[in-house]
């Protein structure tokens, strides 16, 4: 059995500027998974950087309220909102606050920094 504490996966700043904590990653842990789970946040009026990803991406709102811009197209989202993401689209997400907007992250196969283009 596997539990993984949010509190025990070191927070860093992504390529996109959102503040992320890899939960599961095949990478760095002996653990049968293709796919990569992470935690984002955002701050009141901030935006990821514009990016893409060669693979699936799947968010899922956990706290507050964002804009979600893919391919040009944009919308607001909330708690309990899932957005799938096709491989190569143009990204990136707001918080619209006044709270802290946090998300998991689903990229399949794994994230790999080779993947992910910041534009």
């Amino acid at each position: 059995m596997n539990i993984i504490p949010l509190h025990s996966c070191d927070e860093f700043i992504a390529g996109d500027h959102t503040r992320l904590r890899e939960i599961l990653h095949p990478d760095k842990a002996p653990l049968a998974l293709g796919y990569s789970l992470a935690h984002a946040s955002l701050d009141p009026g901030v935006t990821s950087v514009l990016h893409r990803l060669a693979t699936s991406e799947v968010y899922y709102i956990l706290k507050g309220r964002g804009k979600v811009e893919i391919d040009g197209k944009t919308r607001e989202v909330g708690v309990g909102d899932t957005i799938y993401i096709a491989p190569s689209s143009t990204q990136r997400i707001t918080c619209l606050g006044p709270e802290i907007l946090e998300f998991l992250c689903i990229v399949d196969p794994a994230w790999q920094a080779e993947d992910e283009e910041i534009l």
